[in-house]
């Protein structure tokens, strides 16, 4: 009999499987993250835990009946223990412990009928992380792309800034983002590169068709020059006031609408 899930057909499944721990995700925490968790059902949900002295609401509600509904155990639990669980400054009187979220091939994102990417070029601020998730996903983005190392994952601080984005959306963990960028062009994928400084405008560039990825850089540093190079097109958002610049997650959100509205 085959193995689940067709396991002796393509080995680096296999290992995409093991490494799920990798990416993160076991633990989610605020309200409208553990209501997605629930509410998605991509994933087993352990428990959630529900501070005792939660203040009630819709959301809370809706978290309690979606973990019934799934089966899920319900933990009333001391203020005091909650927090000392929590690994965010406001969990908002809940979190869930989850199975890992699992990273999958960049083949197999890339080889969607109309992939919609965004590659993350080592971006190291969990709630940057979170905020961009947040903004590709409800853009329509399909998939996001991080490097495996120098770079964060999802942590809890990343899911609750994505307010249940992540559990929408699929991901892939690369060695580096040169060679993913690479691979991408030869699954007929384009990549545009974001820099404040490219001479083209988002607004008035050439855009590509409907496959394609954004690849947006680390805070501060922007682009890494060899990214830059392997992005098929560079693009910069205008900026008419005084201010200096967009913030990772703002700017990244802007391309996202924009690159939607082409395809």
């Amino acid at each position: 009999m085959n193995p689940p899930g067709g396991w002796h057909q393509d080995p680096r499944r296999l290992g995409q499987r093991l490494r799920g721990s990798e990416l993160g995700g076991e633990q989610v925490e605020g309200r409208q993250a553990v209501r997605a968790l629930l509410a998605a059902g991509r994933r087993r949900v352990r428990d959630v835990w529900i501070s005792e002295s939660a203040t009630p609401g819709p959301s809370l509600a809706a978290v309690e009946s979606l973990a019934v509904s799934a089966r899920v155990p319900v933990r009333r639990v001391a203020q005091a223990r909650l927090e000392a669980e929590a690994r965010t400054d406001a969990p908002q009187g809940v979190l869930a412990h989850a199975a890992a979220l699992e990273d999958l091939l960049l083949d197999d994102l890339a080889s969607a009928e109309r992939p919609f990417l965004v590659v993350a070029d080592g971006v190291t601020d969990p709630r940057n992380l979170g905020a961009l998730a947040r903004a590709a996903e409800i853009a329509g983005v399909t998939g996001l792309v991080l490097p495996r190392r120098r770079a964060v994952h999802i942590t809890p601080a990343v899911t609750k800034a994505a307010a249940g984005a992540i559990e929408y959306l699929s991901f892939a963990l690369v060695p580096g983002v040169p060679n993913a960028l690479a691979s991408l062009e030869s699954a007929g994928v384009w990549t545009v590169g974001l820099a404040p400084d490219a001479p083209a405008s988002l607004f008035e560039a050439d855009l590509p068709g409907s496959r394609v990825a954004l690849v947006v850089g680390a805070e501060g540093r922007g682009l890494s020059s060899l990214v830059r190079r392997r992005c098929d097109l560079v693009v910069r958002i205008p900026q008419h006031g005084r201010t200096e610049s967009l913030n990772l997650a703002t700017a990244a959100a802007v391309a996202c609408f924009e690159l939607a509205r082409r395809r």
